[in-house]
């Protein structure tokens, strides 16, 4: 379940205001090339088409991205300095920090709002890829990604109204899914995950990605568990901790799967979904696209290390 409740929150929210915010792993992370990723607002297709291979593998090799927050994503604010706020994201799980994943974002993208404004009994989600924000004439207003969530307001008969950090503004229903805030998404079988994740088949990997303008590897599997009712960590190496161990033999589709240098003896460096049958839904690196792949007489197959398994079965709900 992804629980939209704000309890660990005090009477103020402090709200994503952009499409897409990164978390920079300090303020000066940031690069000329990356302006179109640090305004308000932000143009994410404008910063991606921007980079090229070189640049992109930076933001990996240089230690400069961490993660990155949806439109609407809550955030606790621990301090701000020189026009950037250092923010823990509760809705991502990690070991470095227990209230939630650490970074800095510019506090431009972010948006002070009262809790009580934003706490509703019941929230939309984007499920298509990307859907606009529209104007209440219809205009269109922002280009959200697939898992933003936001408070509805009213439900009209072909539109949902909901809260956002620029107001009121409306989604099409045929591209959203509604649920209690309070009991969260539906939880989903391995299937589902499965089914979710083969949408993107053909898009971009992007370090620390967390949307769908691109995801990396640990990200895309954070994402297609969040859109099936399950809160995982953020990273590779917390999702291996937690869940059930799953051995090879055992493995079914939905699970995930770890892999590690040393013919998997050594530090774990990716992850990706267990498609079935020898198979392996992934974001594999930089300059690579997500796809199915066959493991076998991979070296992929050489360093798988540990299967973990997070989705429950019908038995089990």
């Amino acid at each position: 379940m992804i629980d939209q409740t704000f309890e660990q929150f005090s009477d103020e929210l402090w709200i994503t205001a952009v499409q897409v915010a990164t978390v920079w792993t300090n303020p000066q992370s940031t690069r000329e090339i990356d302006l179109p990723g640090i305004g308000n607002p932000t143009n994410i297709d404008e910063w991606i088409g921007r980079q090229h291979v070189t640049s992109l593998s930076a933001l990996c090799d240089e230690n400069r991205v961490q993660s990155q927050l949806l439109y609407g994503e809550p955030v606790i604010v621990t301090e701000v300095a020189d026009g950037w706020a250092h923010v823990i994201i509760p809705t991502q799980p990690s070991h470095k920090d227990e209230r939630g994943y650490p970074g800095w974002v510019p506090i431009k993208q972010l948006k002070k709002v009262a809790k009580s404004e934003w706490k509703r009994s019941k929230a939309a989600v984007v499920t298509d890829k990307f859907a606009w924000l529209e104007t209440d004439d219809g205009e269109r207003f922002l280009k959200t990604s697939y898992q933003t969530h936001l408070p509805v307001k009213k439900e009209h008969a072909d539109r949902v109204e909901v809260i956002t950090p620029h107001g009121q503004l409306f989604l099409k229903k045929n591209a959203v899914t509604l649920f209690p805030t309070t009991a969260g998404l539906n939880k989903q079988d391995g299937s589902a995950i499965i089914q979710s994740g083969e949408q993107f088949l053909g898009l971009d990997y992007f370090w620390g990605g967390m949307s769908a303008f691109g995801y990396d590897c640990s990200g895309f599997s954070y994402a297609m568990h969040k859109a099936n009712g399950y809160q995982i960590p953020r990273d590779a190496g917390d999702q291996a901790m937690n869940g059930k161990e799953i051995q090879d033999d055992q493995l079914l589709p939905g699970d995930l799967i770890f892999f590690a240098y040393q013919e998997g003896k050594g530090a774990l460096h990716h992850v990706g979904i267990y498609y079935g049958n020898g198979k392996m839904l992934h974001s594999p690196k930089t300059g690579k696209q997500i796809e199915i792949i066959d493991l076998e007489g991979t070296v992929y197959e050489k360093e798988r290390c540990l299967g973990r398994r997070y989705w429950q079965g019908a038995e089990e709900t």
